[in-house]
């Protein structure tokens, strides 16, 4: 609309020509618009935007050291009306001078507090100095309508002098110390750490080494075993065929000792048995012709007894020798056997004496084995069967 004008955000509305309240010569619009008339009223702008001004003084402390302190204060219009009107007065038509005015007002102040400390005070306390720069000009700056956000102290310089770094001289000593007692432990505990490193490089390359080698070493286990298998496969069946053929010749061996034993030892042991038998009969007969001789009446019979002993025993001996005798406890055996057969010879011959003796008491007369022959005497045949 004609004749309507809006100040911006960080401006501030100045109006005069016309009646303003109270004492001030113009009108103050901030944050809202107001209607202008053409002609009869006259608009002009105040910044109220942050401005800042760099002081760069050279200051004397309280021990006549001469020291150079730059610093930079961050103001502005104040957001009151006052204060508007305070700058609108001083600084409407040349805003610039606010940056140039503020830091000519706190270089002043700066001189004055730095005359007041010390060196050590300065350097070591800058947001003291700072804060009482700030308390002195504060009432000033109110004055012309700014107020100060921030004081920063950024540089203090002893002009070539030489007083601060000789201030800091033990400090830098013992900086230095330390930072080369740190430079020390940082190079040994890098050094420790890369011996720690190759160590643990090291242990890790025999571990492996050593898995390496059991991995090899099994491997080469397995791959002998696999070779061999197949010949501990034909040797085995080797030992198999070899433990039947000892077996079999064994047995066969077996075998043919029973044969031996049926075709040459029982037949050998039977004829040894016959042959003791005929002798145990001869002397059998040499006793009876010995108890003969001793007793006459029995001449006759005794002597034809004799002569048929042996032909008893050879008959018991030919059933002996056809026999199948099976002889369990060796030559104790046999002697039983033989035993056994002389005990039947003898009862066949105690029987026939018997008989004979029977023969004669009923008879009532006496042969002799002179007259066997031309008188018919009996003539006594024994047959041996086969003894079992």
């Amino acid at each position: 609309m004609f004749g309507y004008r809006v100040p911006a955000p960080d401006q501030a509305m100045l109006i005069s020509g016309g009646r303003a309240a109270g004492n001030a010569p113009f009108r103050v619009v901030t944050g809202h618009g107001a209607y202008i008339m053409p002609f009869f009223r006259k608009v002009r702008f105040l910044t109220l935007s942050m401005a800042e001004a760099e002081v760069s003084e050279t200051c004397v402390t309280k021990q006549a050291i001469a020291l150079n302190v730059r610093a930079v204060i961050a103001f502005k219009v104040g957001n009151d009306t006052e204060s508007i009107v305070n700058a609108g007065q001083r600084f409407l038509s040349d805003q610039e001078q606010m940056s140039v005015l503020t830091g000519r007002i706190f270089a002043g102040h700066l001189r004055s507090i730095v005359g007041s400390m010390t060196v050590e005070e300065i350097v070591t306390e800058r947001q003291k100095l700072a804060i009482e720069v700030l308390d002195g000009s504060k009432s000033e700056m109110a004055k012309i309508g700014l107020s100060v956000d921030s004081l920063q102290i950024q540089s203090i310089d002893d002009m070539a002098s030489g007083y601060i770094d000789a201030m800091a001289a033990p400090h830098n000593a013992a900086i230095q110390r330390q930072a080369q007692i740190a430079q020390a432990m940082a190079t040994q505990q890098s050094v420790e750490a890369e011996q720690s490193a190759e160590r643990n490089k090291a242990e890790y390359a025999r571990q492996t080494a050593i898995v390496q080698a059991q991995y090899k070493a099994e491997v080469d286990r397995a791959q002998a075993q696999a070779a061999q298998a197949g010949p501990l496969s034909q040797a085995e069946a080797q030992r198999q065929v070899i433990a039947a053929q000892t077996e079999l010749a064994e047995r066969a061996a077996e075998l043919r000792q029973q044969q031996l034993v049926a075709e040459v030892v029982r037949p050998a042991e039977a004829e040894a048995e016959r042959v003791r038998i005929l002798a145990i009969a001869d002397a059998e007969r040499i006793r009876i012709q010995a108890e003969a001789a001793a007793s006459y009446d029995r001449v006759a019979l005794d002597r034809m007894i004799i002569d048929q002993l042996p032909l008893i025993v050879e008959k018991a001996a030919a059933g002996l020798q056809g026999a199948n005798i099976n002889v369990l406890n060796g030559a104790d055996g046999l002697s039983e056997i033989a035993a056994g057969l002389v005990g039947q010879g003898l009862a066949i011959l105690e029987s026939v004496k018997k008989g004979m003796a029977e023969d004669s008491s009923g008879s009532g007369s006496k042969r002799v084995p002179g007259s066997a022959k031309g008188s018919g005497a009996q003539r006594v045949e024994i047959e041996a069967g086969e003894q079992k």
